[in-house]
């Protein structure tokens, strides 16, 4: 840990707050859109578009977790919902008989393919277009910086974690 357990200091409360209020409403944002617009959950959104992008529609549980960041139960209890719903099933897995996988369903594939579209007007209406060029590729620089450093410290909670002990944690 390089930092002290002092507070922030002015600058640093003002760029915390601001990121912190901007990404809360974004998100709230987007959600209440895509949930009136499509009938859709934010986790849906993800899970059908990591489903859509994978070869076949189809992945194995554990790794829809990894690229969801879902924790094992809410992923098994969602995609139960979903499978309720008719946009997902859970298969017997070609590869290991014990095993499953998550598929994509055609009216899976048909709510992400009219969600998609909607997800790109608003991000580019409530994000993009409020930024210049110079700002949003200084937005992409400072994501994957910060991105870069998230996870060289490792998965939350998991063994490949950095240690982190006090006074900065």
């Amino acid at each position: 840990m390089t930092g002290t357990a002092e507070w922030l200091d002015d600058r640093e409360q003002r760029t915390w707050q601001a990121f912190y209020d901007m990404q809360v409403l974004l998100w709230r944002r987007l959600s209440h859109h895509l949930a009136r617009e499509t009938g859709l959950s934010e986790p849906d959104y993800v899970v059908l578009t990591a489903l859509a992008a994978a070869p076949g529609g189809r992945m194995r549980p554990f790794e829809l977790g990894l690229v969801t960041d879902f924790e094992k139960s809410r992923l098994h209890h969602h995609l139960t919902r979903m499978s309720e719903r008719g946009l997902v099933t859970r298969e017997k897995c070609a590869d290991t008989p014990r095993g499953a996988e998550i598929a994509i369903t055609p009216a899976g594939r048909d709510a992400i393919e009219g969600a998609a579209p909607l997800r790109a007007e608003h991000v580019r209406r409530w994000l993009i277009e409020q930024l210049t060029k110079e700002q949003l590729d200084a937005l992409a620089e400072i994501s994957e910086a910060v991105l870069a450093n998230l996870r060289a410290a490792g998965r939350p909670g998991t063994q490949d974690e950095e240690s982190c002990a006090p006074p900065g944690c």
